[in-house]
């Protein structure tokens, strides 16, 4: 008997093809139409940049950008140094609990954003600590540190005991044998970790959402306020910024170890399947 059509690469091309077509048209709308020279969502009547001027020129859109920059430098530095640790120890730690603690450590990706953020709001308001800047960043860390140390962890995982032991017998305490030994090695995945957090924190949402106080919105949650008074063509325009933010800090984690001549892949440093 013949094989079913089902199982022919053709089908499974075309069937491809679908998909990614149902995925990316809506964003390649938002793209095209931020470049419409007139407010319309629906008709293209000429090619402007009068919509990103106009964000440019909005101090109150910029001022929501800057915040947006910041919480995602934060969240990315003190994500990737505390990711790091715990993964070192996860992974180094020898003990009964140690893989309890790994699998613990999947809790925060699989637990659906919105209780997270309802979470942070109910830790902040029983402490009676005031919405702020800073009760975002502390929210997007929980958050993120998860990411960094799966992602390191799958790297260090690689990289055998053997290392930091010869460099102890060679003179090298403990931190120094993880300082000059250990760390250089992880850079990849530290590096592609972070810029992973910053792209995730800085078109976070939900997060941001119940978390954000009176000072400057976040961009995300200031184009949510806009939204509810009506649509502008000047949302497609921040829409497509963002995503070209988003889309440049995680082609940076995938691009930087070949760059500075390193062998893994930046896809395979992301994904922990490097060999």
């Amino acid at each position: 008997m013949g094989a079913s059509p089902f199982y022919k690469p053709r089908f499974l091309k075309v069937f491809t093809g679908l998909v990614y077509l149902y995925l990316f048209i809506p964003i390649a709308i938002v793209i095209v139409f931020s470049f419409n020279s007139q407010k319309s969502l629906q008709v293209m009547d000429g090619l402007s940049f009068r919509w990103y001027t106009e964000f440019f020129n909005d101090p109150t859109l910029m001022d929501s950008l800057q915040v947006s920059v910041q919480i995602a430098v934060m969240t990315m530095i003190i994500s990737t140094i505390v990711g790091t640790a715990l993964a070192i120890g996860l992974v180094r730690a020898h003990s009964r609990t140690s893989k309890g603690f790994n699998v613990l450590m999947l809790v925060p990706l699989i637990t659906p954003e919105i209780v997270a953020g309802i979470s942070a709001l109910l830790i902040f308001s029983q402490l009676g600590i005031a919405l702020s800047i800073w009760t975002i960043v502390i929210a997007h860390i929980t958050f993120s540190i998860s990411y960094v140390t799966i992602v390191v962890r799958g790297r260090l995982a690689s990289i055998g005991v053997e290392v930091e032991e010869a460099a102890q017998d060679l003179g090298a305490s403990k931190w120094q044998s993880v300082r000059l030994v250990l760390v250089p090695a992880l850079w990849p995945a530290i590096v592609a970790a972070g810029l992973l957090v910053f792209a995730l924190s800085f078109d976070d949402f939900v997060l941001s959402f119940f978390t954000t106080g009176e000072d400057a919105q976040p961009l995300p949650v200031r184009i949510w306020s806009m939204i509810r008074f009506g649509v502008s063509p000047t949302i497609n325009a921040v829409g497509t910024l963002m995503m070209v933010v988003s889309i440049s800090a995680v082609a940076l984690a995938v691009l930087i170890p070949r760059m500075f001549g390193r062998r893994e892949s930046g896809v395979k440093v992301l994904t922990g399947a490097e060999e």
